[in-house]
C-alpha cells in the first residue's frame, strides 16, 4: 500500500511539471553554460570556442522569444484520469455520507423526504388525533412495509413469544 501511495504522489509531481517551465529551465541552462565558454575562450584566447558560445547563447535567447507562443498540453489519457479519480471521489463522499447517516440529515435539512417516509409522518400523525379513525395497527402495518423493520419487528416477535413461554 505504501509503494502505491508513493508511485501516486511521484506521479502526481511528475504530471504537475509544466513543458514550458522546463523548456524555459533548459534554455537558461545552457544560457548559463554558454557563458561560461565564452569566459573561457576568451581566457584562453580560443577565438572560435568564444564565437560558437555566443552563437548558443543567442539561439537559447530566441528560446525565451518563442516561449510564450507556446501552450501546454494534457495528454488525453491525464485528462481521463482526472475525470476517472474526480468521479472516484465523488462517490467516495456519497458513500462515507450514507453510511454515516449525514445524508439523512442531509436530506432532511434539505426538505429530500422520501414518499414512503412521509406517508408514515402522515398516518401517525393522524393516529395522535383523536377525531381521526387510524390506529396503532395501521400505523404498525405502515411500518412493516419497511423490509428491515419487518425483519427486526418479526425478531422481537419472536423473543417475546419465547420469553412469554418460559
Amino acid at each position: 500500500m505504501t509503494r502505491l501511495l508513493v508511485a501516486v504522489a511521484s506521479w502526481g509531481i511528475l504530471a504537475g511539471c509544466s513543458p514550458t517551465a522546463r523548456i524555459a529551465a533548459s534554455a537558461n541552462d545552457i544560457r548559463a553554460e554558454a557563458t561560461l565558454l565564452v569566459e573561457h575562450g576568451t581566457a584562453t584566447g580560443d577565438k572560435v570556442t568564444v564565437t560558437h558560445a555566443r552563437k548558443i547563447d543567442e539561439l537559447a535567447a530566441h528560446i525565451h522569444e518563442d516561449l510564450p507562443g507556446t501552450v501546454d498540453r494534457t495528454p488525453p489519457w491525464v485528462s481521463m484520469l482526472i475525470w476517472v479519480a474526480g468521479a472516484i471521489c465523488a462517490v467516495c463522499l456519497v458513500v462515507v455520507l450514507w453510511q454515516t447517516g449525514l445524508g439523512s440529515g442531509i436530506r432532511a435539512a434539505l426538505g429530500w423526504i422520501p414518499r414512503k417516509t412521509q406517508s408514515r409522518a402522515d398516518l401517525a400523525v393522524s393516529m395522535l388525533d383523536p377525531s381521526r379513525p387510524e390506529g396503532d395497527r395501521e400505523f404498525i402495518a405502515a411500518l412493516r412495509q419497511d423490509p428491515e423493520f419487518d425483519a427486526a419487528f418479526r425478531r422481537a416477535k419472536e423473543r417475546r413469544k419465547d420469553k412469554e413461554s418460559t
